[in-house]
């Protein structure tokens, strides 16, 4: 009998110092450096643009990899692009621009339907993508109406000063606000179903980066830090902002 518990005893401290090698083994994840983290969102848009394409709406898809019915579509990667100096890239979407649409001004209140996805670039397994996305706002299949003037675009002094801060870019994605410069606003009602303009991406160092933000009502509760922000979008007006 004690050589019966002398072998569960030894059982019993064997299964613990598994148990204690197996946690002591468990990875442990670091944080990247700023410089490897730009590096990975540059090599996961890059992926991204090679795997995704814009259906008939001008929506963002990803090619099916168990179908051929996409086979013929368009990569986002053969499309002319702009890359802004801050690693923003924009794509333009052909015949869905405004014939005779209004430019945008930094300062121009706007009405914007967008579908935009938060994606995290990891490297993991030795390939380098993105990971862990979430909707960040979903105008098209959510509430179906444009927003006016997201905090993410611009926020005005009054706002700033209410909130005890005025550092512009706790509040704007600076990519995304110099982006949408570059397109004409569609100065069309907020009845039109959407034709999208096209998609900005705004990597990490030029969305929030590793920098507090303003948690708005409407964001979801997973961290912005570190994400690269996909905005998939069409500008329905835009207006001039009287002056304060």
């Amino acid at each position: 009998m004690k050589k019966i518990l002398f072998g569960f005893a030894v059982c019993a401290l064997a299964l613990q110092s598994c148990k204690k090698d197996n946690a002591d083994d468990a990875p442990v994840y670091t944080e990247p450096t700023i410089d490897v983290q730009n590096q990975y969102d540059d090599q996961a848009i890059t992926k991204f643009l090679d795997n995704s394409y814009f259906d008939a709406q001008g929506n963002i898809k990803t090619f099916s990899t168990t179908s051929t019915d996409d086979d013929n579509e368009t990569k986002l990667s053969t499309y002319p692009k702009e890359t802004l100096s801050n690693g923003t890239i924009i794509i333009k979407r052909p015949d869905a621009q405004p014939l005779q649409g209004k430019p945008i001004a930094a300062t121009d209140s706007i009405r914007i339907m967008s579908t935009t996805t938060a994606y995290w670039a990891t490297n993991e397994d030795n390939e380098v993508k993105f990971r862990y996305g979430f909707l960040f706002s979903n105008d098209i299949y959510g509430s179906g109406n444009p927003q006016v003037d997201p905090l993410y675009y611009y926020v005005t002094e009054k706002f700033m000063a209410d909130h005890n801060n005025t550092d512009r870019n706790v509040y704007q994605m600076a990519g995304f606000h110099e982006a949408l410069q570059h397109f004409n606003s569609c100065e069309i009602d907020d009845s039109v179903t959407p034709n999208l303009q096209g998609v900005i991406i705004v990597p990490s160092r030029a969305a929030f980066a590793r920098n507090s933000y303003f948690q708005a009502p409407s964001y979801p509760s997973a961290s912005l830090r570190n994400r690269t922000m996909v905005f998939n979008f069409q500008v329905y007006k835009s207006i001039t902002r009287p002056k304060p």
